[in-house]
């Protein structure tokens, strides 16, 4: 019994090390949250379409952290740039994420070769207890890094400006748990007046039901928190540079961005975050108080979409998915200005290929026997064979996505990020979703997918 007490005693003292040692470990990746507070990082990305420069605007901060609390130090996938916050005495990182900006996409139209232009960035980071280095990245279409900038983030530097939220009108349209434990979407007003608030918390339900219809959004739904922010803007609707109609709105969001008439956004970054700072969000969706078709998504930024026409369910969704988990678009034209895409490089975003390095995406999800690439045909002779199934429902190769026809593929011939009247995502779609969620709430040995 003496041995045996003396046996459970070094057991528990055993436990108990591990448990502190995983505690300290905890500590070292997590003692930047002891404060529990944010810091925002305000950035002037500009150039034209060969050159890109990063100026530091502003640090600001204020209490609360809404962003995850898990594989802090990694990315899910790797975007068009990177933000990495790291200890400066020890070099650790200790926060990383990926994102997509429009003014790289504004980097490929026409007007940026002839003319040079700024646009606001946005990031919120969780605030280091000690001093932090800072980089941000640029990448351009093979991966590369095109434009760079460090600088320090000191919690003790006087000019980080601090900001006491004041929350503007809100209403959670779902609250599954705390924001320290969920993934929190701002569904937000944009050009809805203060007699049109009742409309937009309808609208903004809509939108929530939409997304959590399809899945994996579906099966994940107890992981999210919807909020309902009804920012008041002083005129009904949105502007359309193109009719020559320019609204007084919240966020400022237009039309006719590009010069592409369905191309709805806004410039106003700084901006918008100033009116959401109060309410725990890490992802934003935008819903204009209009029913002209359009809308955009950007990863890691926002989604901005319509709200009143016909075809604002799946528009939502499918915007969402670029906002949310960095999935391309699958459709194509035959006169692209400029090419996304290059056969010595594989996209990032894990539904489109070029074939590259197919590998990584998902080969592993191919039936047998299934041509690469995949010819589109109705019921091919393979799969009336093996499955009497039409093609239309087969995880394949088929080229034709990310706006260019030729030599960039998809794998579904129809799909939620591809066309309105897909049925949902597609297979391949649906796991990089859910892979973004399980990234966001659920620890894994290495950060990154």
């Amino acid at each position: 019994p003496l041995m045996e007490s003396i046996v459970l005693q070094r057991f528990n003292l055993l436990i108990m090390r591990t448990i502190l040692t995983f505690c300290l470990a905890l500590l070292s990746v997590f003692g930047l949250m002891a404060q529990d507070r944010t810091l925002r990082v305000d950035y002037i990305f500009s150039g034209t379409d060969k050159t890109q420069e990063i100026a530091l605007d502003e640090m600001s901060c204020f209490d609360g952290w809404a962003g995850r609390r898990v594989n802090l130090d990694g990315v899910p996938v790797r975007g068009n740039g990177q933000i990495t916050m790291s200890d400066m005495s020890s070099g650790k990182v200790l926060y990383r994420q990926s994102f997509s900006t429009l003014f790289q996409e504004w980097q490929t139209t026409e007007e940026a070769t002839r003319l040079r232009k700024a646009f606001e960035n946005v990031f919120l980071l969780p605030m280091p207890s000690a001093p932090a280095e800072i980089k941000v990245e640029l990448y351009d279409f093979n991966g590369n890094i095109s434009a760079s900038l460090i600088h320090t983030a000191d919690p003790s530097d006087i000019l980080i400006r601090h900001i006491d939220p004041v929350a503007p009108p809100h209403r959670y349209i779902l609250q599954s748990g705390t924001p320290e434990e969920k993934i929190d979407v701002a569904v937000v007003a944009e050009g809805y007046t203060a007699d049109e608030s009742e409309l937009f918390y309808e609208d903004a339900r809509k939108a929530v039901e939409a997304i959590l219809a399809h899945k994996p959004f579906d099966t994940y739904a107890d992981r999210f928190n919807f909020v309902a922010v009804a920012l008041q803007s002083e005129d009904s609707g949105v502007s359309v540079p193109g009719e020559g109609l320019w609204k007084k709105t919240a966020l400022g969001s237009h039309f006719n961005t590009f010069y592409m008439d369905r191309y709805l956004t806004t410039l106003r970054l700084r901006q918008m975050h100033d009116a959401l700072c109060g309410v725990p969000y890490e992802h934003i969706v935008i819903l204009a108080n209009t029913d002209t078709y359009g809308g955009g998504g950007i990863y890691n930024s926002y989604t901005l979409t319509t709200a009143h026409h016909k075809a604002f369910e799946p528009v939502v969704v499918h915007e969402f998915g670029h906002s949310f988990a960095g999935l391309a678009d699958e459709y194509y034209y035959d006169d692209q200005f400029v090419e996304y895409y290059y056969p010595d490089s594989e996209p990032w975003e894990q539904n489109i290929t070029t074939l590259f390095d197919f590998e990584s995406k998902w080969d592993d999800m191919l039936p047998r026997f299934v041509a690469v690439p995949t010819p589109q045909v109705e019921g091919n002779v393979w799969d009336m064979i093996k499955n009497g199934k039409s093609s239309e429902s087969i995880v394949g190769v088929y080229e034709g996505a990310g706006y260019q026809s030729k030599g960039v593929y998809r794998p579904f011939p129809d799909c939620r990020m591809k066309t309105n009247q897909a049925a949902g995502f597609c297979p391949v779609c649906q796991r990089a979703i859910a892979r973004i969620i399980e990234f966001y709430t659920e620890s894994r040995p290495e950060g990154n997918l």
